[in-house]
């Protein structure tokens, strides 16, 4: 194992990572920039630097500063966790060059499987079901339409670069097409500096369904079950939870099969995520790979026991996995819930602000990951995520009410939160019958705000 590790994130996984590290008897260093430095994340980890101002493209994505910092304070390894330089193959090769282990897959399975068209081919070709659409990127938007003409409307745009829900579009209409083409393309050139995008058939009434995977450099993989991620605005997910409810056994069995065979086709290393569509009918589509851990990563550690950063951290010290995929039993059912420091009233615009209270629930199976106190000043140059609620129950009804209650203790006050609407959604009789489709937060939207949606 390592003796020091550098965390080259900020807010809650950057203080998850080092807390892992703790009970593993790692040292930590935590880099931050000036808006972070009161962060939870910076008091508590073994020694902090600061690589930059507020702004994340002179800090956290400043790659030579973290460089610098990793090597002055003799870090073996430097761990991303999500977002920032997380998922950025130059960065690991970087990391590589100058003598320090990214804790992530290796350079070149980052670049394939960043690259969404790459993956969608590679998978393909591994057997994994794929949606109807282009093979490979396309030169030019009269080459999409008709590639949208032959598998039929509705059809979705994506950048090739794309990640994090962003760089995506759903074209109803023919004479839409080229509107929402050019739109895609320049969207995806400003945020990714990439932009290749390519088309796929979009499915409507879909739920939205992920497989976190582990395996090790030595061969070995396991799939440590599924998660649903149907609740969901504009591509960012709201809430998730394990098992994915409402569908049969033999389907989840299937997807987490096609998880590992994917991840063994490629090469992966470390955990990642399998991320998959499935239809009213069943029918299950690859759809992308996660190349790092994700936010929703503690509903999979509640029902296996599994500290998947720890296993991170095994994996990349070289560590074999040590167990096969009979050891990996799941027991009961978890849910997630994000609550992040937005307003439902102003169609979810973020309020950074100071936190006048900040009183987070307990009891019983209820889990916090947080980096939020009284008194600290949510930076406006973030993500806007203030907390994650975490509970699991025996089964997912009383999950859910778990949730209802955690989720009714919060206490908040200085910004405006998703709080009550997490609430209204676990209120939602489709969610509660487990008949919900990623369209569900929309649907609630344009009945509680009918004149503008």
């Amino acid at each position: 194992m390592f003796n020091t590790v550098l965390i080259a994130n900020r807010g809650e996984i950057a203080l998850r990572v080092a807390r892992t590290c703790r009970e593993l008897g790692v040292r930590t260093v935590v880099v931050h920039s000036t808006a972070d430095r009161e962060s939870a994340a910076v008091r508590f980890a073994d020694e902090a630097v600061q690589i930059g101002p507020p702004a994340a493209s002179r800090s956290y994505l400043n790659v030579p500063a973290i460089i610098e910092a990793a090597v002055r304070t003799g870090a073996e390894a430097i761990h991303p966790g999500y977002g920032f330089l997380a998922e950025d193959p130059d960065f690991a090769e970087i990391c590589e060059k100058h003598g320090i282990t990214f804790v992530g897959p290796p350079p070149e399975v980052m670049a394939n499987l960043g690259d969404k068209a790459v993956a969608r081919a590679l998978m393909a070709k591994a057997g994994l079901p794929v949606l109807p659409g282009s093979h490979g990127t396309l030169s030019s938007c009269a080459e999409a339409r008709e590639v949208a003409k032959e598998i039929g409307y509705p059809v979705i745009i994506k950048a090739a670069a794309g990640g994090g829900g962003r760089g995506m579009a759903v074209v109803w209409e023919p004479q839409d097409f080229r509107r929402l083409y050019n739109q895609t393309c320049a969207h995806a050139r400003a945020v990714f500096g990439d932009d290749r995008v390519y088309v796929e058939r979009f499915v409507e009434a879909a739920r939205h369904v992920e497989v976190q995977v582990l395996c090790d450099r030595h061969g070995a993989a396991v799939h440590l079950g599924e998660r649903d991620c149907s609740v969901q605005r504009r591509h960012q997910k709201l809430l998730e939870e394990t098992p994915a409810p409402g569908l049969p056994p033999e389907l989840t069995a299937q997807i987490c099969d096609a998880a590992v065979r994917g991840a063994l086709a490629v090469g992966f290393v470390g955990a990642g995520t399998f991320e998959f569509l499935v239809d009213e009918h069943n029918n299950f589509y690859f759809i992308e790979v996660n190349c790092r851990i994700q936010v929703e990563h503690p509903v999979t550690e509640m029902v296996t026991g599994i500290d998947l950063v720890r296993e991170q951290l095994r994996i990349a010290a070289n560590a074999p996995l040590g167990y096969g995929q009979e050891q990996v039993v799941t027991r009961g059912a978890a849910v997630e819930c994000r609550v992040n420091a937005e307003d439902p009233e102003r169609d979810f615009a973020p309020t950074p602000g100071v936190l006048s209270r900040f009183w987070p629930p307990g009891g019983p199976f209820t889990r916090v990951d947080t980096q939020a106190y009284p008194g600290w000043r949510i930076p406006p140059q973030y993500d806007s995520l203030l907390a994650k609620v975490v509970v699991w129950a025996p089964d997912r009804d009383q999950a859910l009410d778990r949730m209802d209650r955690a989720l009714g203790e919060f206490e908040i006050a200085g910004v405006h939160t998703t709080l009550g609407f997490l609430r209204d959604v676990l209120a939602q009789p489709l969610f509660r019958d487990a008949k919900h489709t990623t369209s569900l937060a929309e649907q609630m939207l344009s009945e509680r705000f009918p004149d503008t949606r």
